[in-house]
């Protein structure tokens, strides 16, 4: 319980981004931001278009895809104060201040999509038409992991410091402004990040180790194309769960210490690259998307002929 009396809620946080980076460059790293939000979002987009417009996509194995998708531009751009653009407005105009309950929804937003991400995750190591139900179920129970922080923090004492070291509201940069002792809320949260993480991490393997096992009675030709898609699938999972045990384990290791940069850099890494990657990973692998694009020219020339046609016969 915190024992604080008569004090004055902050009315709004400041984000700082990367304390060590020189004025200088913030207008070169809000373009770099810029083409990353725009690049994630279009392609994330793109895909979810192609799977609404082609009926032969719509299948059991491309739901899982297209609400990883969904969930990667709701990352990037839920009400405009989600993870990049608030970080972009910081560095082109040096805007980073956010209103309190403004940056409590940041903050929940941002671990919602955290884990929506991994229970997808979860998902596509399941049974196709398992995965279809518990997809949608996703949706709303990665609410309850990220709102048990969030109601946490609406009930803890913010009376001084408002600077945020980091790109982005979090759960540990707010706690770390919270006057009194946080240790009980730190360590919820910290139980709650470790169960939506690593609990899907450890079937995910699971059902790797199992894909392993069932390969060795294949082809030659059927192992290799295998191994291809276990190997960038697992770089990918390892980008996303890896480095978020070292920022969130990081108080509980003494010799294990990172600095703000550092930590920011981390933190943007894991956030930022799956999203930015995951339509080429999942989606651009598959022959019948393959296909599809590929077939795109040829169907824009026929439509353009039929065009033609329509209008030439209609003068005649």
């Amino acid at each position: 319980m915190f024992q604080v009396e008569n004090y004055t809620r902050v009315s709004e946080f400041v984000i700082v981004g990367f304390p060590s980076l020189q004025s200088e460059y913030f207008h070169l790293v809000a373009w770099f931001f810029f083409i990353l939000y725009v690049t994630t979002v279009v392609g994330n987009v793109l895909l979810v278009m192609v799977f609404a417009l082609e009926r032969s996509l719509q299948k059991p194995m491309y739901i899982t895809m297209v609400s990883l998708a969904l969930s990667d531009i709701g990352k990037y751009g839920t009400a405009c104060v989600t993870s990049l653009p608030k970080l972009i407005a910081r560095y082109w105009w040096n805007d980073g201040s956010l209103g309190f309950h403004t940056c409590l929804f940041q903050e929940h937003m941002i671990h919602y999509f955290g884990s929506l991400n991994s229970l997808i995750l979860f998902t596509m190591a399941l049974d196709r038409y398992v995965a279809i139900c518990l997809t949608l179920f996703c949706w709303v129970v990665a609410h309850i992991f990220s709102g048990i922080s969030t109601v946490n923090l609406t009930m803890m004492p913010f009376c001084g410091p408002n600077t945020i070291i980091q790109a982005f509201c979090d759960t540990l940069s707010l706690i770390s402004l919270v006057c009194g002792d946080t240790s009980r809320h730190y360590n919820t949260a910290f139980a709650a990040a470790m169960f939506v993480l690593y609990v899907p991490l450890a079937f995910i393997i699971f059902s790797y180790i199992c894909i392993i096992i069932s390969i060795f009675c294949c082809s030659p030709q059927g192992r290799k194309k295998t191994f291809s898609t276990c190997a960038t699938q697992g770089c990918i999972i390892s980008i996303y769960y890896i480095p978020r045990f070292f920022v969130y384990s990081t108080p509980y290791f003494p010799n294990l210490t990172l600095t703000p940069d550092k930590r920011i850099a981390t933190t943007l890494f894991y956030s930022l690259f799956p999203p930015l990657i995951n339509p080429f990973i999942y989606c651009l692998r598959t022959k019948e998307i393959k296909e599809i694009f590929r077939q795109l020219p040829n169907r824009s020339v026929n439509a353009r002929l039929k065009t033609v046609i329509y209008f030439g016969a209609l003068r005649f």
